[in-house]
């Protein structure tokens, strides 16, 4: 997400030129396998699951995030690696750069880019039962409409649905559609027989009070700004969990700052353990 000064200005640029949307439930969805398919060096009954999310800035700088994920060290080996505003070249590299497998669903061809736009998944496990959950607003002037990854992480006798997500910038959408995007995701989300994981950017802090509602805990509430520009200062980057909790204490979740120029985002990481009776 640009910040809201550049988004602002964007608009006009935009509205002569919207996107080209990928509205078809069923794709188009890329999948890939990069990590070793021996996997008997991973250990499935690690107390902990790391879950780490990035905005790549219009997927430009991959090198420098690359960087990013392998030298700070909350974000190494994540067990669920998230990524926003990415075309499919680019989730390919980093996942060859850490030996990940992938899932990625682009929402549209982004009409100032010209190329693809949309979430990835990255994990050294399966990532299972891929499908797409097209999101019903289009944004102001670009009129991209975005879509949800939705996959099953499998590790070992462990699963859990997990929901890859980038809502539109704050000048995009209303409140209002903010707020039913998020209403069609925990709708879907309400049949998972599964822990349940909705990760990435959601351009609100506010919005993450629709998940509290809806009874999901929010570890990365209070972490920090995960954006800036210029004089202004963003909470939007987010975790949000049912059926799983934070490990606790100040080592449970928090903000990459120096993300080496990667992107106008700062990568955010949670630890996570199952949901035991009465630790809600």
């Amino acid at each position: 997400m640009r910040s809201l000064a550049v988004a602002a200005l964007a608009i006009g640029a935009y509205a002569c030129a919207g996107a080209i949307n990928y509205l078809d439930p069923t794709g188009p969805l890329h999948e890939g396998r990069r990590a070793p398919s021996e996997t008997s060096t991973l250990d499935p009954h690690a107390a902990a699951l790391l879950v780490v999310s990035f905005n790549i800035e219009s997927g430009r700088e991959i090198d420098r995030a690359l960087e990013v994920l392998r030298a700070s060290e909350p974000l190494r080996n994540p067990d669920l690696l998230a990524l926003q505003e990415m075309d499919r070249p680019g989730v390919e590299r980093i996942a060859a750069g850490l030996g990940l497998n992938y899932l990625y669903v682009p929402s549209a061809v982004h009409p100032s880019s010209k190329r693809e736009f949309g979430s990835a998944l990255l994990s050294p496990w399966p990532i299972t039962a891929p499908r797409k959950l097209v999101l019903p607003h289009a944004a102001l002037g670009t009129r991209l409409r975005r879509s949800v990854l939705v996959a099953t992480l499998v590790r070992g006798a462990q699963r859990v649905r997990v929901y890859a997500v980038h809502l539109p910038s704050p000048v995009g959408i209303s409140g209002a559609s903010r707020r039913d995007e998020v209403r069609v995701l925990l709708a879907d989300a309400a049949g998972s027989p599964d822990p349940v994981v909705v990760v990435g950017d959601f351009n609100s802090h506010g919005i993450g009070e629709e998940f509290v509602k809806a009874g999901y805990s929010w570890p990365t509430r209070d972490e920090g700004d995960t954006e800036s520009y210029l004089f202004l200062r963003m909470s939007y980057d987010h975790v949000f969990v049912k059926g799983l909790r934070s490990v606790g204490g100040r080592d449970a979740a928090g903000v990459v700052q120096d993300n080496r120029g990667a992107s106008d985002h700062r990568p955010i990481w949670v630890l996570l353990i199952p949901q035991t009776p009465g630790s809600g």
